[in-house]
C-alpha cells in the first residue's frame, strides 16, 4: 500500500507542479503582453504624431502645389481660346483683303447700290411705332426725355 500512497502523492505533487507552472507561464505571458501593449502604444502615439504633423506641415504647400496646377490649367485654356481668337481675326482680315467680300459687306452694312441699282431699307413695324410715341416728346420736360433715352439704351443693351 505505500507504494500506491506515494504513486498518488507524486502525480498529484506532479500534477501540482504541472499546474503551477502553467499558470506561471500564463502570468508571465499576460505581463509580456501588458508590456509589449504598453510599449506598443507608445510607438503608436509617436508615430501618430510624426505623422500628424508632417500632415500640419505638408498641407499648405500641397494646397498651393494644387491651386498653382489648377491656374497653369486655366491659364492654358484662356491660352488656347486666344489663340483660336487669333485666327479667326486673321481669317477675317483675309477676307477683307478679297474685293468681292469688301464689295459685300459694304452693300450689306450701309446700304450702298451700284449704279442703275433701286436700294430698299424695310422698317421694322415695332420700330415704326416706338417712333410715334415718340412725337409727344416736346410736350414733356426735357429731363423726362432724357430719362426716357437712358431706359432705351438700356433695354437695347439688355437684349444683346
Amino acid at each position: 500500500m505505500a507504494v500506491k500512497d506515494r504513486d498518488r502523492f507524486s502525480t498529484a505533487t506532479r500534477i501540482r507542479i504541472i499546474g503551477e507552472q502553467t499558470a506561471a507561464r500564463v502570468y508571465r505571458s499576460q505581463t509580456k503582453r501588458q508590456a509589449r501593449r504598453s510599449r506598443l502604444t507608445g510607438r503608436a502615439a509617436l508615430l501618430a504624431m510624426v505623422f500628424c504633423s508632417l500632415v500640419v506641415a505638408l498641407a499648405y504647400p500641397i494646397r498651393q502645389y494644387v491651386a498653382q496646377r489648377a491656374e497653369i490649367a486655366d491659364l492654358r485654356e484662356e491660352q488656347r481660346q486666344t489663340r483660336q481668337r487669333v485666327e479667326d481675326l486673321r481669317d477675317l482680315k483675309a477676307r477683307w483683303q478679297d474685293d468681292a467680300y469688301a464689295e459685300q459687306q459694304v452693300r450689306l452694312r450701309l446700304h450702298y447700290v451700284m449704279p442703275g441699282e433701286s436700294g430698299f431699307v424695310v422698317i421694322d413695324p415695332d420700330a415704326a411705332e416706338q417712333t410715334r410715341t415718340g412725337l409727344g416728346a416736346a410736350d414733356r420736360p426735357w429731363y423726362r426725355n432724357v430719362w426716357d433715352g437712358v431706359d432705351k439704351a438700356d433695354a437695347v443693351a439688355h437684349r444683346q
